[in-house]
C-alpha cells in the first residue's frame, strides 16, 4: 500500500473499502478529511489556501465537496515532496524494499515521546482506544511478556474516570509498543546500508522545548527549508495557554505543562508498570526512571537525560 501511495496512486484504497464502495470513494473518506489541510485547501476544497500555515476547522472541511480519487492524484503528481504520517508500524524492516528503491527517496522521521506520557495520553484516551489496544496486546509475542503489576480490575486510584479494564489493556499494550520500539532503535544504532542516512529519531520533548531548533533539525535532514511561517506556527503550538485533558485534540499547548502532565495522572504502581515494560527504549532515548513517588511530583526535576542516537 505504501508503495502506491508514494507514487500517488490511490487507487490502493478501493482494495480496504467496503463492498460495493470503492468505485464511489472520494476525496471525503481518506487520510482524515475533515482535518487534512491538502483536502480542505484549493483547488480541491475552496475553504482555504494550502499556502497560508495554521489549522484547520473540521466543522468547515466536513462541507467540502467530495473530489474523484483520480482528481487527488492529479494534484499529488504536482510536488516533488510526499510525507505520509504511519501512526503504528512496528518493523521498521517493512520499510526496506521502499528504501532501497531507485526510484523513491524515503527518510524515515520516528517521532518518539516518553513511554509514560504515551501510557498517559493512551489511558485519557480509553474509549476511542480500547479496540485498539487489545489489537495491539494480542499481537504480542509470548516470548517476550512479561508479567503486569496491575490486575484486569484496576483503576486509576480512586478518581472517578478509571477505566478498569481498558486502562490494564491501555497499559498491556505498552509492552508491545516498546518492544517494538527498542527494536527500531537498535536497528537505527547499527542501522544496515539502506538505513543509512534516512532515518531521524526526533523526541517530543525536545520538540515543545526548542521548537524552532528541532524544527529546522527535521527540515534539513529531508533538504527542506523553514519558512518563517512555519517557524511562527510551530512556536505558537508549543506556548499555548494550558493542556487539554480532551483526547484527540490537536490545539496549542502549554509545553511544560504537556511534558509532565503524566507525573500527575498516572498512579506510582502505573508509572513502575510502563518502566518494567519500557527499560530499554527509555535507556535509549534519555527518558530517567524514578525510584519513589516523591520523585514523580517533584515537578522542578526533569528526568530527561541526552539520548544515544
Amino acid at each position: 500500500m505504501l508503495s502506491s501511495l508514494y507514487r500517488c496512486d490511490l487507487s490502493v484504497f478501493q482494495l480496504y473499502s467496503t463492498a460495493g464502495a470503492g468505485k464511489n470513494l472520494t476525496t471525503l473518506g481518506i487520510f482524515g478529511a475533515a482535518t487534512n489541510k491538502v483536502i480542505c485547501s484549493s483547488p480541491l476544497c475552496p475553504a482555504y489556501r494550502k499556502e497560508v500555515v495554521g489549522m484547520v476547522d473540521d466543522r468547515v472541511c466536513k462541507k467540502c465537496p467530495p473530489q474523484r480519487l483520480s482528481r487527488f492524484q492529479e494534484e499529488c503528481h504536482k510536488y516533488r515532496t510526499l510525507v505520509i504520517k504511519g501512526v503504528r508500524v512496528f518493523d521498521l524492516a517493512v520499510l526496506a524494499p521502499l528504501m532501497q528503491d531507485p526510484t523513491l527517496d524515503l527518510k524515515v522521521i520516528h517521532l518518539v515521546r516518553d513511554p509514560r506520557a504515551v501510557a498517559s495520553s493512551r489511558i485519557k484516551s480509553r474509549h476511542g482506544l480500547i479496540r485498539e489496544s487489545l489489537q495491539v496486546v494480542r499481537s504480542r509475542d509470548p516470548r517476550i511478556h512479561r508479567m503486569p503489576f496491575l490486575d484486569a480490575g484496576h483503576k486509576l486510584g480512586a478518581k472517578k474516570e478509571g477505566g478498569g479494564g481498558s486502562d490494564y489493556h491501555a497499559l498491556g499494550a505498552m509492552e508491545v509498543i516498546c518492544s517494538s520500539m527498542a527494536k527500531t532503535l537498535q536497528t537505527a544504532l547499527h542501522p544496515p546500508d539502506w538505513l543509512q542516512g534516512n532515518y531521524m529519531a526526533v523526541r517530543y520533548e525536545d520538540l515543545v522545548v526548542e521548537p524552532i531548533k528541532t524544527l529546522r533539525q527535521v527540515y534539513g535532514f529531508v533538504n527542506l527549508a523553514v519558512s518563517p511561517e512555519m517557524e511562527k506556527f510551530t512556536l505558537n503550538m508549543t506556548s499555548g495557554p494550558g493542556y487539554s485533558s480532551k483526547p484527540f485534540v490537536v490545539s496549542a499547548r502549554n509545553a511544560t505543562q504537556a511534558l509532565s502532565a503524566w507525573r500527575t495522572a498516572l498512579s506510582y504502581q502505573q508509572i513502575k508498570q510502563v518502566e518494567e515494560y519500557c527499560h530499554q527504549p527509555m535507556a535509549l532515548l534519555g527518558y530517567e526512571r524514578v525510584d519513589s513517588p516523591e520523585e514523580v511530583r517533584d515537578l522542578s526535576r526533569t528526568l530527561l537525560r541526552k539520548p544515544r542516537l
